[in-house]
Formats: C-alpha cells, sequence, structure tokens
C-alpha cells in the first residue's frame, strides 16, 4: 500500500518530472527515490502524465538575441552584500532591535516562497495535464493518426442487422389458346402483366416443309396487324416485343398465327389468313390491396 505524503513531497515529484528543481533539490529527490519505492513510483506517474504532453509539442530553439539579452542582463545585475547576522549561540538580547524583526520576518518569507513556488509548479503541471487531455481528446476525435499507439482510441464495431428487401409482388398472368375453331389447341400463348413478356408453347402444331409459323397482334385500335415474330421450332419461345404496347391494348387484343415462308413475312404483313386464333384471359389474378 502507497504511503500518504505531504503537499511538498508531491510538489518536488511534480517539480521533478518537469525539470525546474535546482541542483541541490534533485539530489534530494533521487536520494529519496533510491531509499523509497512507492516515491519512486510517484515521480514515475508524473512523468508518464507529463510525458503525453511532451509527445505533442515539439522543440523550440531560442532566438539568438534571447540568450544575449540573458547575458546582458546577467552583466549587469549589482551584487548585494551579504547581511552579516550574529552567531546562533548569542542570546537574542544580544542582537541589534533593527536586525531582530528582519530575521524573523526573512525565514518566513523564504518558507512561504518555497510553498508558492511548489504549489504554482503543481497548478502549472495540472494545467498542463488537463491541456494535454483536450488536446489529446480533440486529436483522438480529428486526427488519431498523430497519436502514439497507445493512445490511440480503439475502433469501435457497430453490427447493423441487414433487412431483406421486400419480396417482389406478383404480377397477373394472361393466357391464350390458340386454335382452329372447334380444334385442338395449336400453341398456349402466355403473357405477365408487369413485364409484358410473353411466352409460345407448341401444342400440336407442326409447319410444312420450307414454311414457318409468325405470330401476330390485331386490335381495332391499330391500322394493321402488328407482327410478334416467328414462332421457332422448339417447344418454347419467348419475347419482349410487347412491352411498347398500352395495357388495356395488349389485353383486349386477338392473337392470330399464319402461315409464312421460311423466316417469316419478308414485308411486314400477313401472307395467309390465320390459321390460329385466341385470346387472353386472366389465369393469375395480381394481389389484392392491404
Amino acid at each position: 500500500m502507497m504511503m500518504a505524503y505531504s503537499d511538498d513531497h508531491i510538489a518536488l515529484a511534480a517539480e521533478y518530472a518537469l525539470g525546474t528543481l535546482d541542483a541541490d533539490e534533485r539530489a534530494q529527490v533521487e536520494t529519496m527515490m533510491s531509499v523509497d519505492k512507492d516515491f519512486t513510483a510517484m515521480v514515475q506517474s508524473w512523468e508518464h502524465r507529463l510525458g503525453s504532453l511532451n509527445q505533442m509539442v515539439g522543440s523550440v530553439e531560442p532566438r539568438p538575441e534571447v540568450w544575449e539579452r540573458i547575458r546582458a542582463a546577467v552583466g549587469h545585475a549589482e551584487p548585494q552584500a551579504p547581511l552579516v547576522l550574529p552567531e546562533p549561540s548569542a542570546p537574542l538580547a544580544a542582537i541589534p532591535v533593527e536586525l531582530q524583526s528582519p530575521v524573523m520576518d526573512n525565514s518566513n518569507v523564504i518558507r512561504l516562497a518555497a510553498k508558492v513556488r511548489r504549489w504554482r509548479s503543481i497548478a502549472t503541471a495540472t494545467s498542463a495535464i488537463a491541456a494535454a487531455l483536450v488536446a489529446m481528446v480533440g486529436v483522438g476525435l480529428s486526427v488519431p493518426d498523430l497519436l502514439p499507439d497507445s493512445m490511440r482510441p480503439r475502433p469501435r464495431t457497430q453490427v447493423v442487422e441487414a433487412k431483406a428487401p421486400p419480396a417482389a409482388k406478383p404480377s397477373a398472368q394472361y393466357v391464350a389458346v390458340l386454335q382452329r375453331e372447334g380444334g385442338s389447341p395449336a400453341f398456349i400463348l402466355t403473357v405477365d402483366e408487369a413485364t409484358k413478356n410473353f411466352t409460345v408453347r407448341r401444342v400440336g402444331a407442326s409447319a410444312e416443309p420450307g414454311k414457318s409459323f409468325e405470330l401476330w397482334l390485331i386490335s381495332d385500335k391499330l391500322p394493321k396487324p402488328r407482327s410478334l415474330g416467328v414462332i421457332g421450332g422448339g417447344d418454347f419461345t419467348a419475347r419482349p416485343v410487347l412491352a411498347s404496347y398500352d395495357a388495356d391494348l395488349v389485353k383486349a387484343a386477338t392473337y392470330a398465327v399464319t402461315v409464312e415462308q421460311a423466316g417469316g413475312s419478308p414485308d411486314g404483313n400477313p401472307h395467309s389468313a390465320p390459321v390460329f386464333t385466341g385470346k387472353l384471359i386472366e389465369t393469375v389474378p395480381p394481389p389484392a390491396p392491404r
């Protein structure tokens, strides 16, 4: 357990760390440190706290004229005559009256001046530590790389729970069975309302050699049938060509298949009567509003 120290001891430790003691006082502190490990720990504590401030302040070399002024002031100072006092063994009555009061006052002033100097050093050290803490907090928030590694704030990791994107709402689906009147289905046309993409499923129709089936969009809102492209030879043919048409027109139109030359109509017009026709009906309704 660390022993309790007086204010003078604390002030000595702080001044030693600051480097403001004279040679005799430094020798006194170093002697105490050699025999008192608790006092040594107190001095080291001051050095550590004040060392943080030292790391943030660069050294400044005084200008040459400053030293010249100091030398000039010291050289022109007038030496003062020493005060001659009687021997310590002399009784107080043997001391002249005019010297008794100054002797007592000087001793009090000397002790008071020493205490004031130490308390001023403690206040200076405390202010320096407070200023260093404020500076380090500011630097740590704005430019943490300027601080030593041991003093840099540890990065905080904030875990943010990612929210899953809302599920896509299903769109309405429409289907048309393309067939001859009274005959079996030849193609099944499926249209997605949201994307207007369509898919043609071949069911029972087979093209003649050298011929192609071509799909057409027929509406009274259009001046003539519009080609939706040749139906491929596979089971499924998918295209996005309905995207340029109005949704109501797409749902109300008639879809027809004609037999064209291989590769489809060369001029964008049907060259035979429709062999299979049908209209869209809704198979999957859109989701009901909440």
